[in-house]
């Protein structure tokens, strides 16, 4: 049995999405057991916890992608427009056979915008591929077409947008690359809410972290806080390199 969970109060005063005891059950096993946690506005918020944690299924929770077997998932009013808009990125996203354009071309009609040439211009221009605009999107390097599915994601204007390990098969240069964008999207007043495995990247880019393991919610604390001086075993376990079972 894990540690009890430390440090779960809200780090910023305005609430985005609330798991007020959540657990999600698939085929007999247990995914996510009693999770209780609200993640706010303002800066990333970093997932982290070894492979089968929850991260993932913690994310499509909040997108709406799968529901609770119990428990709520609520997201607050987004600025009195109702429920915030939403963006998934996958670690592996699926790429239309059609040119860099027309994937933001039908990213922005499927989110209820016209899908003008200024706008896919601008949007590409945001993630770096404005210079290939016209080429097959399934023709893009790895870290090319991560950037893409990152644009499909603006497309969509969200408020709060969901990453699911987007740097995990890039190379350092194109991590770095994704990184400064994610970098740039938190500053402009998106919440990312974003899992990984890399540690690094974790310090580099989040305020604050949830770490998971084995489906449960074992401490949510400020990032310098977690790495310093994490308060769980499991957490300190993990940091350490060790296996956390």
């Amino acid at each position: 049995m894990l540690d009890s969970p430390v440090g779960l109060e809200p780090l910023v005063d305005q609430p985005l999405v609330r798991y007020e005891d959540v657990s999600v059950t698939a085929g007999g096993v247990q995914i996510l057991s009693n999770v209780t946690l609200s993640l706010t506005s303002g800066a990333p918020t970093v997932l982290l916890g070894p492979n089968g944690s929850g991260k993932t299924t913690l994310l499509k929770l909040a997108m709406g992608l799968i529901d609770p077997t119990s428990g709520h998932v609520t997201l607050a009013p987004h600025h009195d427009a109702g429920t915030p808009r939403r963006a998934f990125v996958f670690q592996k996203p699926v790429m239309l056979r059609r040119s860099v354009a027309a994937n933001v071309a039908f990213a922005l009609t499927a989110a209820g915008y016209e899908a003008d040439l200024d706008m896919i211009d601008h949007l590409l221009a945001q993630v770096g591929l404005r210079h290939l605009a016209d080429r097959p999107a399934r023709r893009l390097s790895g870290g090319e077409q991560q950037r893409l599915a990152l644009a499909r994601a603006l497309a969509r204007c969200p408020a709060i947008l969901f990453l699911d390990e987007p740097t995990a098969h890039l190379d350092p240069a194109a991590t770095k690359a994704v990184e400064d964008i994610v970098a740039t999207i938190a500053a402009s007043g998106v919440k990312v809410v974003m899992a990984t495995h890399d540690l690094g990247q974790a310090r580099r880019l989040a305020c604050d972290i949830v770490f998971l393991a084995n489906g449960e919610l074992v401490e949510h604390a400020a990032s310098e806080t977690f790495f310093a001086h994490p308060s769980m075993v499991a957490a300190q376990r993990f940091l350490a390199g060790d296996l956390v079972l």
